[in-house]
């Protein structure tokens, strides 16, 4: 790690530090955070000549506490006129976020789209960025790793940062302590950083938040990433050699969406993973046999997280390869089905409460039993709220107390996707919807408006951007 100063117009940054593991692009975006002056328009002077991107630090000679010339205009912000319209380009950035209607998009530091695409999709969970703001700034508790600790704070800072601004960040510290974290995030080849999956890096930052935002409410409930995202299965495992049967109780943050020559719709593919095979020593036989494990949902989250099983490893080439069969998936998804009859009893009656609503809106008569005083509001569950019936705290001190219940209906809010044939290659990008409820598609430091009905069009079948992870949001009634 070199340090150097940086002169710039009249000003002059000291001890701006160099990662030389990193390609220069690196450098420059941390240069467009102190300067404002974007990445390509900036003029850096080393020996030979211009700085370039993809420039290897250990041929350029520079050393420790040397000074370097940077010349390059900043983004300017219009200055408004005395009087007349005010443009979005004149608010302060923040009120800008606001006026534009999404968030900033994220810098690409060297095949980092599998991990930009992860945290556009997570970031959009409001109660995700609540629960960390909570996180302590220092200290940790005493089970929690230090590598866990600082890639959850730079979460809630860079969270922080993408909330601030319309122009793209750097995510530049996140990214240094995930592989600090997970090494095999900062694998090589011929120098740069190889493309990672994206799955793997949802589901390992998944668990490092699961494991730090414990925090105990007034409930004695600990677990808010298990609460906002786990899905607690059941299942029962039977052997049809020796008649044996036992049942597994289980805790897992996404249902698998298995592809296979049958399966045309997400709906398919979900009832595929809930069910497999497997070989352990049966007690009675005295060897080996084949188990049937069949699961079923016992418990919803208030985000349901659905991963389509699109890689598989290829023993003759030796690396991940992709299916490409067109699977489709809709954007409001009901898993009462795939639930267990325990569960099914408790989501009967919001979904008839649910059922009643929506008929109110189209102007059709309602079932007698729920059509009561207590105006049984439909709503998106919020911040506050709880998914398993805990007092709504939207109100100012309502003495109903009125609880929040899911209904096993899901509406999707971000979707992401893989373009490209391997696991390891290839181009990810996130689409997530905003609270206006139009589309943003996030790739990398690049975000474009989106159509709804493009979003359903990502289901493959082609060498096009096709669905990888899709995220939904708990439909709920407050009773």
């Amino acid at each position: 790690m070199l340090k150097v100063s940086v002169k710039w117009q009249k000003e002059l940054f000291p001890a701006v530090e160099i990662d030389t593991s990193q390609p220069p692009f690196v450098f420059k975006c941390q240069l467009y955070d102190l300067t404002g002056v974007p990445p390509e328009r900036q003029k850096i002077m080393v020996k030979g000549g211009l700085l370039k991107d993809d420039a290897d630090w250990s041929t350029l000679g520079v050393k420790n506490g040397q000074k370097l010339m940077m010349m390059g205009t900043a983004d300017e912000i219009v200055k408004a006129p005395e009087k007349g319209p005010v443009f979005v380009e004149d608010l302060p950035e923040e009120e800008q976020v606001v006026a534009v209607g999404h968030t900033a998009g994220l810098f690409n530091l060297g095949n980092t789209c599998y991990m930009n695409s992860t945290l556009q999709c997570l970031h959009s969970v409001p109660e995700l960025k609540s629960a960390l703001l909570k996180y302590p700034h220092s200290g940790r508790s005493n089970d929690l790793d230090q590598s866990s600790h600082l890639l959850t704070m730079a979460t809630r800072d860079l969270f922080g940062e993408l909330d601030r601004n319309v122009k793209p960040v750097a995510p530049m510290q996140f990214w240094m302590v995930l592989r600090k974290k997970y090494p095999q995030f900062g694998q090589l080849h011929n120098g740069a950083f190889m493309q990672q999956d994206a799955e793997e890096c949802w589901t390992q930052l998944m668990y490092t938040l699961s494991q730090s935002l414990r925090q105990t409410d007034s409930s004695g409930t600990p677990e808010t990433v298990k609460e906002l995202f786990g899905i607690d299965l059941v299942s029962r495992v039977h052997c049809a050699e020796s008649g044996e049967e036992s049942s597994e109780i289980e805790s897992v943050y996404s249902l698998k969406c298995h592809i296979s020559q049958e399966v045309n719709h997400l709906h398919e593919g979900l009832k595929h993973g809930l069910k497999s095979e497997l070989e352990k020593v049966s007690p009675s036989l005295g060897r080996s046999a084949i188990y049937l494990k069949e699961s079923r949902i016992n418990n919803l989250p208030r985000y349901l997280t659905v991963q389509f099983v699109r890689f598989f490893w290829k023993r003759e080439s030796n690396q991940k390869a992709k299916i490409l069969r067109k699977v489709d998936y809709p954007l409001e998804l009901d898993v009462y089905d795939l639930c267990s009859d325990e569960l099914r009893k408790k989501l009967e009656t919001p979904r008839q409460i649910l059922r009643d609503e929506e008929g109110k809106k189209l102007g059709l008569k309602t079932s007698d039993k729920n059509t009561d005083s207590k105006d049984n509001d439909v709503k998106m569950l919020d911040a506050e709220g709880s998914s398993n019936g805990s007092r709504d705290q939207s109100g100012e001190g309502s003495s109903s107390e009125k609880q929040v219940h899911l209904t096993g209906i899901f509406d999707l809010v971000a979707v992401l996707t893989h373009k490209g044939r391997s696991a390891d290659s290839g181009h990810y990008v996130g689409w997530v919807k905003q609270e206006s409820g139009k589309w943003i598609q996030y790739d990398d430091d690049n975000p474009i408006p989106q159509r709804e009905e493009d979003i359903t069009k990502l289901s493959g079948g082609g060498d096009w951007h096709m669905a990888y992870i899709c995220m939904y949001k708990a439909r709920v009634v407050s009773i």
